[in-house]
């Protein structure tokens, strides 16, 4: 039993490896094998290439992606922290207010108790 590897289809052994290499050199001929493999060899790394600037550019859009998620949440933490600084103001405002207020009634008290 072979071990192969699509089912139906049985593996080569070096018998079988050897025909076919004899039949590709009656067919194509000692000089057009070179030039066949070197087609064959530029069509493979050109086909690397062009699969390892696909996984760059999927990288290249991630890393975007996350940049615009973290420019974006820190525009929400800008805004939350200002919004809490206004609201803080605005309570610090109306706590001045209201100081200024009691110190001008307890001013008025005085005025009053003096003129008595």
């Amino acid at each position: 039993m072979g071990l192969a590897l699509i089912p139906g289809i049985p593996t080569l052994g070096p018998t079988e490896l050897i025909i076919a290499l004899v039949i590709i050199l009656l067919l194509f001929g000692a000089k057009r094998i070179p030039e066949l493999a070197r087609g064959l060899g530029s069509g493979v790394r050109e086909f690397r290439q062009g699969t390892r600037e696909g996984q760059l550019e999927d990288k290249k859009k991630e890393e975007e992606k996350q940049d615009e998620e973290r420019k974006k949440d820190e525009e929400d933490l800008a805004s939350a922290e200002a919004s809490s600084d206004d609201t803080a103001d605005a309570t610090a405002d109306a706590t001045a207010d209201a100081g200024a207020q009691q110190d001008a009634s307890v001013e008025t008290d005085r005025t009053e108790q003096k003129q008595r």
